[in-house]
């Protein structure tokens, strides 16, 4: 197993470079929440094509990302944010980084337009595993959990390719990946 660290909430895990589902192509997925039944987390790196405005008229000017969340009840929206003291009763996942909050404060801001896209990122549905099933995938290397993230690479809005940058962050043993072709038939 390529994993050497226990996925916890606050955690990364990097899809390996061929991953065969769809869903979670090249993808990058923050894990916020765990119980007994499974985790859950945000799929940071598949932009949606949607924008705020398109969802929420009462925003007709607020033209930030909405991003896939993953597969798990799509038509949810969630979000993560880096401001506390605008958007109360967030849960902290990792350090600058909170999960939810009072929806009717995003949503105040967002009409406001008292938020930059650099303190929000907004998703359609979730990414679920039960227990077993992520511990499977882990098993078979489709995950890479890494704990090499912070609050730039979420909310930076200059499009990086957290994929890449996740996976360069692993150290050398892991470099040479972050230049595999998605589709290596091509070459």
């Amino acid at each position: 197993m390529l994993s050497q660290i226990t996925p916890e909430n606050g955690n990364i895990l990097i899809a390996e470079p061929f991953m065969l589902d769809d869903n979670f192509k090249r993808s990058v997925v923050l894990l916020v929440a765990n119980d007994e039944g499974g985790r859950v987390g945000y799929i940071l790196n598949q932009k949606s094509g949607l924008l705020v405005k398109d969802l929420m008229p009462n925003c007709p000017d607020c033209d930030f990302q909405i991003y896939v969340g993953g597969p798990v009840s799509p038509d949810t929206l969630h979000f993560l944010h880096s401001c506390p003291e605008k958007i109360t009763g967030g849960e902290e996942v990792r350090e600058n980084i909170y999960w939810g909050g009072s929806f009717e404060m995003l949503v105040d801001h967002l009409v406001k337009g008292d938020l930059s896209e650099n303190e929000i990122k907004l998703f359609m549905g979730y990414s679920g595993w039960n227990n077993e099933q992520l511990q499977d995938e882990l098993e078979i290397n489709s995950w890479i959990v890494s704990d090499k993230i912070d609050a730039d690479m979420v909310f930076d809005s200059l499009d990086i390719d957290i994929w890449k940058e996740s996976i360069i962050g692993l150290g050398q043993k892991f470099a040479h990946v972050a230049n595999f072709p998605q589709r290596p038939e091509w070459n």
